[in-house]
């Protein structure tokens, strides 16, 4: 009976420190290393609809998520790849015509608000099939990436990362 109840007390104190360790890191949003507050759970419930309109192909969903002053430059100084707000969709069209199936998954890893752009940092494994001389075969990437919104009324827009 003293051993049950040494076991029951050791049992209560472990539970204990553990929910006291969980409590002393602060609250996360789940699947995200991102600290758990509205704003950021709006931030990111907003790059969800980003991420599903990209696996779903929705050319006119991803548009309409990006500001009228988007810019890409395409990660390099050869003006060529920049992509702006009226090449946009053409782009994401090109892009999509190469492709037969995509799923993007995201880790968002890191919100930052400086000035007025807000930047949310995440890798994402990509995947995706595309019809090759030996049949339709899935690749995949998986990388950091990064994308620069703003406020934009009730939600946000994208200015760059797509």
């Amino acid at each position: 009976m003293a051993h049950e109840r040494r076991s029951e007390l050791w049992s209560a104190l472990l539970l204990g420190a553990g929910l006291a360790g969980a409590g002393c890191g602060g609250s996360y949003i789940p699947n995200t290393d991102v600290p758990e507050t509205d704003e950021n759970r709006n931030i990111v419930a907003f790059c969800e609809l980003y991420r599903q309109a990209l696996e779903s192909q929705d050319v006119t969903t991803l548009v309409s998520l990006a500001a009228s002053d988007y810019y890409e430059n395409g990660g390099d100084v050869d003006a060529s790849n920049d992509i702006d707000y009226a090449g946009l969709k053409d782009y994401l069209q090109a892009k999509f015509g190469e492709a037969t199936g995509i799923r993007h998954e995201i880790r968002y890893r890191n919100v930052d608000v400086r000035d007025d752009v807000i930047y949310v940092y995440y890798t994402y494994s990509g995947s995706f099939r595309r019809p090759t001389f030996e049949g339709e075969k899935w690749e995949r990437v998986v990388a950091e990436n990064r994308l620069e919104i703003v406020p934009d009324g009730e939600s946000f827009k994208i200015v760059a990362g797509m």
